[in-house]
């Protein structure tokens, strides 16, 4: 269910398209054996994706690499 306000389809998209991301590429299939395991893992692909993962919006560089273009 989405969480956006009636008429405005565009305000989950971010959040649709990192948890669509999260479960196609970095959940396993097999799943997780405790929710510790699990909360280790999302946090690593949270630093991941926010910091190494190339993106659109910067030339499908990593905000990292970008940074350091910018400087």
């Amino acid at each position: 269910q989405s969480m956006s306000r009636k008429g405005e389809c565009w305000d989950n998209a971010p959040m649709e398209r990192f948890f669509g991301s999260l479960k196609s590429e970095w959940v396993p299939k097999e799943g997780y054996s405790s929710a510790h395991e699990a909360q280790l893992d999302v946090q690593r692909y949270v630093m991941r994706y926010n910091s190494r993962r190339p993106h659109s919006y910067n030339g499908y560089r990593s905000p990292v690499a970008a940074e350091g273009a910018a400087a």
